[in-house]
């Protein structure tokens, strides 16, 4: 599922999470609302970077998308 799907139906406390620390890696709990509404994250979805050892890494493209939403702007097409 895409980031853009996903994002409205996360938990609020998720989507804060993203963008208080945006460029970092997601923790576990994030990762499991993530699924909770998207089902597993496909590993090729453009949002993501890859699994690092501290967690699922997103995108450049993905940072880029939360940046622009939290400043209340409409994103790029990813």
């Amino acid at each position: 599922m895409s980031l853009e799907t996903w994002w409205s139906a996360v938990r609020p406390e998720t989507r804060d999470w993203i963008v208080a620390h945006n460029g970092e890696p997601l923790p576990l709990d994030v990762v499991e609302d993530i699924t909770r509404v998207s089902g597993p994250v496909d590993p090729d979805a453009w949002w993501v970077a890859g699994r690092g050892p501290d967690g699922l890494e997103l995108s450049d493209a993905a940072v880029d998308w939360v940046e622009t939403v939290a400043n209340g702007e409409a994103p790029p097409e990813p």
